[in-house]
């Protein structure tokens, strides 16, 4: 009896890694069209938020940030209002996302996470960075906004 159990479960592991991903290659297909949209719409957010930085549009930029969001970077933690004094005299030149990466979390929200090259002026002096950034972007009562932002000095 015990045997022919384990031989039961042993079968149904192995007939798992067969199927397994086909059965993920299937849902992939299903889904991969929603997913790049979502993800094509957040990342379109995101740059929208950084060319804020690049105009000097701090009222779109504040609209965009959820009234509850949550900042992080090495000075640590930020709320909306911070976020907006703190960013309002800094002007990006120019900027470039790359390895853009994507999670969904839900219909309307999802994570991305990419490397952040940067060029331009804080509080009159010039700057030029490279981070790690990631951002929670959620759609509220039909308005995409950051939800939580994290930044981390590339080395």
């Amino acid at each position: 009896m015990k045997n022919s159990s384990n031989m039961v479960v042993l079968g149904l592991v192995c007939l798992s890694f067969v199927a397994g991903p086909h059965l993920v290659r299937a849902h992939f297909r299903a889904t991969s069209g929603n997913e790049d949209s979502l993800q094509k719409t957040i990342v379109e957010q995101e740059r929208r938020e950084l060319d804020c930085l690049k105009t000097g549009n701090m009222e779109l930029f504040s609209t965009l940030i959820a009234d509850d969001a949550v900042f992080v970077n090495a000075r640590g933690t930020a709320g909306k209002a911070e976020v907006v004094k703190n960013t309002s005299d800094v002007r990006l030149e120019e900027f470039t996302m790359e390895d853009v990466r994507f999670a969904r979390v839900s219909a309307e929200s999802g994570v991305i996470a990419y490397k952040l090259t940067e060029k331009g002026t804080a509080h009159g002096k010039a700057f030029s960075a490279q981070v790690y950034a990631s951002a929670l972007w959620v759609k509220r009562d039909g308005k995409w906004v950051s939800l939580f932002s994290q930044e981390t000095a590339a080395r």
